[in-house]
């Protein structure tokens, strides 16, 4: 029976040299592309066009998952703790800035048709799914949104949308449950081709000069929360799908 020993012991290490190998290339993946995820939302990746090939898939388990919703959850946490801590003025200047896509409302009907983030991105279909008017919310952004309007803020809508969107965006907000807010803000003529951050930051410097006081922003992108005249407090959502600069 001795001599089976070692056939028994190289057909183990074998055995669990392929196991180890098939898990090194799924593991390898996994932890890439979780590093990726965690460069593109710390803004260390700057500039990027699609997601990864080797990732599409860690994306789309991602944003179909409970961590995304689990991630959002906690963004939201954190911005209403803030929140609380704020001394509401009776003047009305106390404002709270929220981008919209992936902040408010959810583009993963949209993103799911096109391959989460793996193709470039197309203005004309994505378009044809704004006037559809039928994104969902986010639901841990409704909450903190319904909350801050409990609170007293101002809520101002700042989006890259273009200023003929208006009424399906007013029409998918009313739908997805969004009321109530002060000035829904989107691109004019004069705002066309411009960089989003200084287009988003232009607009709120507007509001500190008619005397708001923004104390809180939210949004998906870093060029929603950068540059000038920004938030006392900025909360950068999860969104590994797509990068606007």
């Amino acid at each position: 029976m001795a001599y089976l020993l070692p056939i028994l012991l190289y057909l183990i290490s074998t055995t669990g040299e392929i196991v180890s190998d098939h898990r090194k290339i799924r593991v390898d993946d996994d932890v890439y592309c979780e590093s990726w995820r965690f460069s593109v939302e710390t803004n260390d990746a700057g500039y990027w066009s699609t997601v990864p090939a080797r990732c599409v898939q860690f994306v789309q388990d991602y944003m179909t998952g409970d961590r995304y919703r689990y991630d959002s959850e906690v963004v939201a946490e954190n911005s209403l703790r803030f929140a609380k801590t704020v001394e509401i003025s009776d003047s009305g200047s106390d404002g709270w800035v929220f981008d919209i896509d992936e902040t408010l409302l959810s583009n993963l009907p949209y993103y799911q048709l096109i391959g989460f983030g793996s193709k470039t991105f197309d203005e004309e279909s994505f378009d044809s799914w704004v006037d559809l008017a039928e994104a969902p919310a986010l639901p841990a952004s409704l909450s903190l949104y319904k909350e801050l309007k409990q609170l007293g803020f101002k809520i101002f809508l700042l989006t890259g949308r273009s200023e003929y969107q208006r009424n399906a965006t007013e029409k998918n907000l009313l739908y997805a449950g969004f009321t109530n807010w002060e000035r829904l803000i989107l691109r004019g003529p004069s705002d066309q081709g411009k960089p989003a951050i200084v287009y988003k930051s232009e607009k709120r410097s507007d509001l500190q000069h008619e005397g708001y006081r923004i104390h809180g922003n939210s949004g998906d992108q870093w060029s929603d929360l950068l540059g000038f005249a920004v938030a006392t407090r900025s909360f950068k959502l999860p969104n590994p799908m797509y990068y606007i600069s």
